[in-house]
């Protein structure tokens, strides 16, 4: 909810601060979207993984992180917490809680953009050691994405489902919904079989108790050869 918030209300702001210059108001829109993106990881992947995106959740399910009904609630929740931050975004400018969309985005180029930069923010999450790496090269990737690719990067089905409830400078139509979210699982697949590909996705640790890593650290705790440990 906070992450659709901080990128549907960063967009009206923008779009009403930057005078009519595009290119400013998406440089505001790219900032704020980064920032609360890394700081939402680091608060919430103790809790929950902090997918925040089905595409993420259906590739960390296919890698046998996430068991399917616990995938499925996932999707649900995420697609739920997106339309709730729309709504969110709205209530704070004053602006009609529930808007369709009017901004067409359709075509090969935006189609193709969608599937790079989802396939690009796949890769950089299966390729990182720990949360504590996602949390600031996803976010470094979308921003990039924000202006590399003609989408604008949106890479998630959930943010794209509720942006087409806001006729705002983030939105979409929702007539452009089903092919957008067609190229983002395409591109989530291609994402992870470029991964395991290239061999990029690091072995999950065994397991440790609680008790030896406050004490040691994970690393001397699997070395340390003291029997009193648990």
């Amino acid at each position: 909810m906070l992450l659709a918030a901080a990128v549907i209300g960063s967009g009206v702001a923008a779009e009403r601060l930057a005078g009519g210059n595009i290119a400013v108001a998406l440089l505001a829109n790219t900032f704020a979207t980064i920032s609360a993106l890394a700081v939402l990881i680091s608060v919430l992947a103790p809790v929950s993984g902090a997918h925040f995106n089905p595409a993420v959740s259906l590739v960390m399910m296919m890698n046998g992180r996430l068991s399917l009904p616990l995938a499925g609630a996932y999707v649900v929740v995420q697609t739920l917490g997106c339309c709730l931050g729309a709504i969110l975004a709205h209530a704070m400018f004053s602006l009609p809680l529930i808007q369709a969309s009017t901004h067409l985005r359709s075509g090969p180029g935006q189609w193709l953009s969608e599937c790079v930069a989802t396939a690009g923010l796949i890769l950089v999450i299966l390729a990182c050691p720990s949360s504590r790496d996602v949390s600031w090269r996803a976010p470094a990737w979308i921003g990039a994405a924000y202006w590399f690719t003609a989408s604008t990067s949106f890479a998630n089905p959930a943010i794209t489902i509720a942006r087409s409830l806001s006729n705002t400078f983030a939105g979409i139509a929702p007539s452009c919904i089903p092919p957008f979210v067609a190229v983002q699982l395409c591109g989530a697949l291609l994402g992870m079989l470029i991964a395991h590909t290239l061999s990029l996705v690091p072995q999950r640790r065994k397991h440790v108790s609680r008790e030896a890593r406050v004490t040691s650290g994970i690393g001397n705790s699997a070395n340390s050869g003291d029997s009193k440990r648990p």
